[in-house]
């Protein structure tokens, strides 16, 4: 008995969920993230971690590199979502939750191996990048960065 409770409850809680989600979908949400010289449109991802971020715009920060990827703190807490990843393609726009950290990973890292672009940690998926992050290579440690809502 118990169980199906537990059931019932869940099915309305992704019903719910699924109104909130289909709402968003329809509209989707996008920001620019500008490194030095460079600017990246991205769209937001449906998940926790990007409803916190965008919750915090705009973010203005100092850019830090590591290897092919591009990072830098947000004011931001978020914990480890289910979706978390290690291994990222280029364009995957992602959120370090143990260091407060946004991580662009956009070629290969110290720890990645032969074809890979590695993180340091599972990391939680928060927007996909509309443009060529490939462009990232051009920032320097210390340039500015800073992410904002775009407007229509």
């Amino acid at each position: 008995m118990p169980t199906n409770i537990l059931r019932n409850l869940a099915k309305s809680q992704s019903r719910s969920q699924t109104v909130r989600t289909g709402a968003r979908a329809a509209r989707p949400r996008l920001v620019t993230i500008k490194a030095g010289r460079v600017t990246i449109r991205a769209e937001l991802a449906d998940t926790p971690s990007a409803d916190r971020i965008a919750a915090a715009l705009p973010i203005h920060s100092t850019a830090e590199t590591w290897g092919d990827a591009l990072h830098f703190e947000v004011p931001v807490e978020s914990g480890r979502e289910r979706g978390a990843r290690v291994n990222v393609s280029p364009g995957d726009i992602c959120f370090w939750s143990s260091d407060g950290r946004v991580i662009i990973g956009f070629g290969p890292t110290p720890i990645s191996r032969p074809g890979e672009i590695r993180l340091p940690q599972p990391c939680n998926l928060w927007a996909l990048a509309l443009d060529d992050v490939k462009a990232l290579k051009r920032v320097r440690p210390g340039e500015k960065v800073s992410i904002t809502a775009m407007t229509d």
